[in-house]
């Protein structure tokens, strides 16, 4: 049976910045524009960490099940170590996600756009086919494509909607720098594993790129955000704070770029984790402003 410390383990706490982000980024937004609602913001953080943990609890099971996570170098997994058996792992990941919805549902029910049901479901079912399914297509190098699209215009542009119920366009291009760090993280996992990837079928984004492009993604990744972060600085002259964030990126670019590989590149997705953090506080900081 798994303790609850093995439980918060396979919650992946490490990429839990990817859901907190997309939300303060959206509320920054809504703060520039002078509709923050606060109790509608707390519940849309809701909705995305409790996506993103039935998320990792859903690869967990998923993964676990077709025998992909025996020679992982990652994080613990439940199912793949047999700390915790499949069922439970699928529970937890189906509760998660019955939470966000319920809690969606009263965010659709407060602003009356009924077509954010539309939205819940698409990123409910983004977050179980994944690795779910007969064909999952995160096995098919579209993982990264769908982080950025539902942790950066779905979840920032959703969380500005919720408390302006009306969608500016600065929400859409302060979108675009969250996806891109959302990215990151799953690129430098990817990487990780690239080596074990191939071998069990796993077809990501990094396996089809190869090592080297991969680790030129992964920089890219890190950098464009803090361009696009002055590109707005003619409307949100704050905004620029967001380079202060720039030093967070040297060690995990260097890294990289250095060629390590297996678990050396753990440390790099927390370093990746506290950098989306930092650019995410002090990007919502300028926006407000």
């Amino acid at each position: 049976m798994a303790t609850p410390a093995q439980w918060v383990a396979g919650a992946r706490p490490r990429t839990l910045p990817a859901a907190v982000v997309p939300v303060a980024v959206g509320t920054g937004v809504a703060v520039a524009e002078g509709g923050a609602v606060w109790w509608r913001a707390l519940l849309a953080l809701f909705v995305a960490l409790a996506l993103q943990i039935g998320v990792n609890y859903a690869n967990d099971y998923s993964d676990g099940v077709r025998g992909t996570d025996k020679e992982r170098v990652g994080p613990m997994r439940l199912v793949g170590s047999g700390v915790a058996t499949p069922k439970k792992v699928l529970a937890a990941a189906l509760g998660c996600f019955l939470a966000a919805a319920i809690a969606g549902l009263v965010l659709v029910v407060a602003t009356r756009a009924w077509w954010l049901l539309l939205v819940g479901l698409l990123s409910i079912l983004a977050a179980w086919f994944y690795t779910g399914g007969s064909r999952p297509y995160g096995y098919r190098a579209m993982g990264e494509i769908s982080v950025f699209v539902f942790f950066g215009p779905v979840a920032v542009a959703g969380t500005t909607y919720v408390q302006l119920e009306r969608l500016p366009w600065l929400a859409l291009a302060a979108a675009v720098p969250v996806g891109l760090l959302a990215c990151a993280l799953l690129v430098v996992n990817n990487l990780r594993d690239i080596v074990t990837d191939g071998p069990s079928g796993k077809r990501t984004l990094a396996v089809v790129l190869g090592d080297g492009r991969t680790r030129l993604l992964y920089a890219a990744a890190l950098i464009v955000p803090f361009a696009i972060a002055l590109a707005v600085v003619p409307d949100r002259p704050f905004a620029a704070i967001a380079v202060l964030a720039l030093p967070f990126a040297v060690a995990p670019i260097q890294t990289v770029r250095s060629g390590a590989t297996g678990p050396a590149l753990i440390a790099t997705l927390q370093q990746t984790g506290r950098l989306q953090l930092a650019f995410g506080a002090l990007f919502t900081l300028g926006l407000a402003l």
